[in-house]
């Protein structure tokens, strides 16, 4: 394609080819490939709605350039799922009421398994700040608040082993 470039990566576990122009956003090149879940809000890095791990950390996806995630990992929240089964803190978060109209709540799982994956036992201000790059303007924080710590517990075994998904 004229004016773009082929960018390859790991999305959600599967090789993949990006068609990239050079101010195309990450963001928009993962919604192009039918990746919902990362949501475009702000596109100025401030609300989280378009949170993806990218090689191991939480980053906005609408700040990334596409071009620049070549041979790069990420992870979205449609990644989490396994076998139709979903994620431990996908589920805690259902189970806790922190799910309002859904559009942070990706960048809010992403941002969850982030955290508990270099912090399995967080305490409730290293919850906040792992959290405060990611804003809800419908359901406060509490059930949030919740939902980290019952997925800590949930993950607790796993996360000690080393199995993180």
């Amino acid at each position: 394609m004229p004016g773009k470039k082929e960018v390859w990566c790991t999305v959600n576990g599967k090789k993949t080819r990006l068609l990239a122009a050079g101010n195309t956003t990450l963001l928009q090149a993962l919604r192009d490939i039918g990746v919902t879940s990362v949501k475009r809000g702000c596109e100025e890095g401030e609300c989280g709605a378009c949170t993806v791990i990218l090689d191991g950390l939480p980053q906005k996806s609408c700040i990334v350039l596409a071009q620049e995630v070549e041979g790069a990992t990420i992870l979205t929240s449609e990644g989490l799922v396994q076998n139709g089964t979903l994620h431990p803190i996908q589920q805690a978060f259902i189970d806790e009421g922190a799910i309002q109209c859904g559009f942070c709540t990706p960048g809010m799982v992403l941002s969850t398994w982030a955290l508990l994956q270099s912090n399995p036992n967080p305490t409730d201000e290293q919850i906040k700040q792992a959290l405060s790059g990611n804003l809800c303007r419908c359901t406060g924080y509490a059930g949030i608040q919740r939902a980290v710590k019952k997925s800590a517990k949930l993950l607790a075994p796993k996360l000690q082993g080393g199995d993180s998904q």
